[in-house]
């Protein structure tokens, strides 16, 4: 008995002593499964591009400092990473054939380090700063979960009753850590089926799809996010366009060319390091107004003459602002068109002094919070759209729409004249100062209509020659007969040969005095100008009268005049030469031989837009290295593409909201031209370094002007929806490095730009990392950054953000 009760309690502590070693083998197995865990979760494919170059290196450490027993696992799934990223670089190559796909340097972050750290591939080009701010922490979380897991598991595995359950638990978490470092190795490659692009959507809260952020937008097809991005950059034989041709040096670089480099490199760090700083709210008279080159009091006082309107003309800083232009108290979205051309918001434009003046002729009314525009105008009180219609039956030949698609109006006022002749598709090019009529340009462009602040005081107007086919004064208060006619010979120089000068002003209708003598002298300015009266009417319903004046087709009334009074221009002179050229009191020659541009009338629009002009020569070399026709023919087609497949559908922008676009580097006009079915105008700009090709996009029936972007453009703060910038900052500072403030461009940009306005750079990429970071320092919203061949595309929103610190602008205060 007591043997029995000896020998069972031996077969007790037998058992108890099988137990505890199967325990421990069990203990240590699991310990070994948790380090197996640890390490091929942490060995991933592909780095995200937010995860710093100190991470990567601590997680190539815990690879090397694995058990041997777990080195072939993690030897099997680093070759795996290392296929998949073979199979990402043979993606890449195929570029075009794959179009939802990005380079590496594509989509960043808002945690990027550099350039060097822009390792992740995306699907689209687009990424929501909460998916970028997750990624590292979510994979934080795994980790401590997983030690959490581990360390319970040896708490666990004491208890033999719950080991085998322990075991199942443990094998089916690690089949799904399989399955999860499986998803973000696929989410890293390129080539991915449509049930994998769901997931990984659902996974990364709609990462990589560019409607879902922009304007709450969403597409429904994978394939068609690819399709749409494909047009982001052009294609084969489009790929040169992006860069102009320029002479070759062989394999040799010039001493200028590495010093150069070396300014450019400096000025460069100059700029990041002052993109990092404290951006200022700029403290002027002007206040929410302020154009920086029509408000420089500092040299205004300095003028020994106001009597030519010297004051109003530009007079730019040596230093331009780098600061920031405050918004107006309750501003808001400007309302869209075209309701906007009958109302804006008070708040955005608060001005009422010309509602006070000019109320009576329905200019414009206060009406609670919105400013209202019944369409009137001094010399049109019932209407617009009547007035130009009775322009068009009195001279029927004006054609509104088809022959006349391009027109000057002289002294706007509200630009109600250009607002309704949209209606009869033309394009209106409405100019007046900034003077005692507050903001009355800045209305215009807040209501949607173009139009620049310019007077016509010392200087040529900043066009080029023979592009109008219209140009309109009513009661524009230009004294045109004096001084030898020398303000209507600036636009005898604008006006297109045969085109029609339409004149609506009192000399022509009242019998008053002063108005009799100004009649008197324009009838013989006119004639000895050679101009035709065309028409002479009265407008019963507005009780104005309207003179319709042509400019004749050839030099024979310029050759059979008794006196050449006013004379002709010297051969050396230049029509097309209009940047701060000083007015003179004389007429160019008109173009004779049929290949001049000007001798013959454009083609009707809108013809005229995708036809090259008749006056471009094959002979000629284009600005991208072709003969000229085929240049603007390449030209065309390849922003007809990119408008239609990227811009449209690919940026996702709500093209309702833009009305008012800029193109800041405009070639050949091609961007407008691609964008002439939507509801929006665009504002061509040719700078004054660049090859003069503003002619072309006049004949083509549309406008813009010339400028130098060292300089404030002459327009109000909030006046663009929309800015397309296509190389621009990179030729600022290669080629302007020494003279242009790129800090300056960039904050007169923000200045130009709506709040929650657009802007489209395509550049290099250094030049996009450099506006991204620019721009986040603004608090802009990054909506989208892309890049292929070292070349990248850039769109950003501006947002309602201001800063508190204020600088002051001394050559702004008066």
């Amino acid at each position: 008995m007591a043997l029995g009760k000896y020998s069972r309690v031996d077969g007790r502590k037998s058992s108890s002593g099988y137990c505890s070693t199967v325990t421990i083998v069990v203990f240590v197995a699991l310990c070994l499964v948790g380090v197996w865990m640890m390490t091929s979760s942490t060995v991933v494919p592909v780095q995200p591009s937010d995860v710093s170059q100190e991470n990567k290196n601590e997680l190539k450490t815990d690879v090397t400092e694995t058990n041997a027993e777990n080195q072939n696992d993690a030897t099997n799934n680093e070759d795996n990473s290392n296929a998949n990223e073979d199979n990402s670089e043979g993606k890449q190559k195929q570029f075009e054939d794959n179009p939802g796909d990005l380079p590496d340097d594509a989509t960043k972050g808002d945690n990027n380090v550099g350039s060097n750290n822009q390792a992740e591939k995306n699907e689209a080009p687009e990424e929501t700063d909460k998916s970028t701010e997750q990624k590292p922490v979510e994979e934080k979380k795994d980790e401590v979960e997983e030690k959490k897991e581990e360390d319970g598991s040896k708490d666990e595995s004491e208890n033999g009753e719950k080991k085998k359950a322990e075991e199942n638990n443990q094998d089916s978490e690690s089949d799904d850590t399989k399955e999860n470092t499986s998803d973000d190795s696929d989410k890293k490659s390129e080539e991915n089926n449509s049930d994998e692009n769901e997931k990984k959507s659902d996974d990364n809260n709609g990462e990589g799809q560019i409607e879902e952020k922009v304007d709450d937008k969403k597409d429904d097809k994978s394939d068609e996010n690819k399709e749409k991005s494909s047009e982001v950059f052009p294609s084969g034989s489009q790929l040169e366009l992006t860069n102009e041709s320029t002479v070759q040096n062989g394999s040799f670089s010039t001493q200028a060319t590495e010093s150069k480099k070396e300014k450019e490199a400096q000025k460069s760090s100059q700029s990041e390091s002052q993109s990092k700083s404290t951006w200022k709210l700029c403290n002027t008279t002007a206040g929410y107004d302020y154009i920086p080159c029509l408000d420089n009091l500092e040299a205004i006082k300095k003028l020994h003459t106001t009597k030519h309107y010297e004051h109003r003309e530009r007079h730019c800083p040596d230093n331009p602002p780098t600061c920031l232009v405050p918004l107006p108290e309750g501003y808001q979205r400007s309302i869209e068109w075209p309701i906007s051309r009958e109302k804006i918001w008070y708040h955005n434009v608060p001005h009422t002094k010309l509602a006070e003046v000019k109320g009576h002729q329905n200019w414009v009314k206060v009406s609670g919070e919105y400013l209202t525009f019944p369409g009137g105008g001094t010399q049109f009180k019932h209407g617009a759209l009547h007035y130009i219609d009775f322009i068009q039956q009195s001279v029927p030949e004006v054609a509104w729409g088809k022959r006349s698609r391009l027109v000057l109006d002289v002294g706007c006022g509200v630009a109600s004249f250009g607002g309704f002749l949209f209606d009869k598709d033309v394009l209106t090019m409405s100019l007046a100062p900034k003077d005692e009529h507050e903001a009355q340009v800045q209305f215009a462009l807040e209501r949607g209509i173009p139009a620049i602040s310019a007077v016509m005081g010392t200087k040529r107007l900043p066009y080029p020659g023979r592009v109008f086919d219209v140009v309109h004064c009513a009661r524009c208060r230009v004294p045109w007969h004096i001084e030898g006619g020398k303000l209507l010979l600036e636009l005898n120089r604008l006006l297109r040969p045969g085109g029609f000068f339409v004149w609506s002003a009192t000399p022509i209708y009242q019998k008053l005095e002063e108005d009799v003598e100004i009649w008197e002298d324009m009838k013989k300015l006119t004639q000895a100008m050679c101009w035709e009266v065309v028409s002479i009417t009265k407008d019963r319903v507005n009780g104005v009268g309207i003179a319709v004046y042509r400019k004749p087709l050839t030099n024979e009334c310029y050759e059979q005049r008794p006196k050449s009074d006013p004379p002709l221009c010297e051969e050396s002179d230049d029509p097309n030469a209009a940047w701060n050229v000083p007015l003179q009191a004389c007429m160019h020659k008109l173009p004779v031989a049929s290949t001049e541009r000007g001798s013959q009338w454009p083609e009707l629009w809108p013809a005229r837009a995708a036809k090259a002009p008749y006056w471009l020569s094959s002979s000629e070399v284009g600005v991208y290295g072709k003969p000229a026709p085929e240049d603007f023919a390449t030209d065309y087609e390849h922003w007809k593409r990119v408008v239609k497949n990227s811009y449209l559908s690919g940026l996702g922008i709500n093209w309702s909201t833009v009305r008012n676009a800029m193109d800041m580097r405009a070639v050949y006009g091609g961007l407008a031209a691609a964008m002439k079915e939507l509801n929006v105008w665009v504002m061509n700009i040719v700078s004054i370094d660049a090859p003069d090709t503003l002619p072309i996009i006049y004949e083509r029936g549309l406008f813009g002007i010339y400028h130098d972007w060292c300089e404030s453009f002459s327009t109000y703060p909030r006046s663009y929806d929309l800015l397309h910038a296509d190389h621009l900052f990179s030729k600022i500072k290669t080629k302007f490095f020494d003279r242009c403030n790129i800090m300056a461009l960039v904050a007169e940009v923000d200045r130009i730009l709506r709040p929650e306005g657009k802007i489209i750079i395509r550049d290099t990429i250094e030049i996009i990392n450099e506006m991204e970071s620019v721009f986040r320092s603004m608090h802009w919203d990054i909506r989208m950054t892309y890049s292929k061949d070292k070349e990248g595309l850039l769109c950003a929103q501006k947002s309602m953000w201001r800063p508190t610190e204020v600088e002051t602008v001394t050559y702004a205060i008066g």
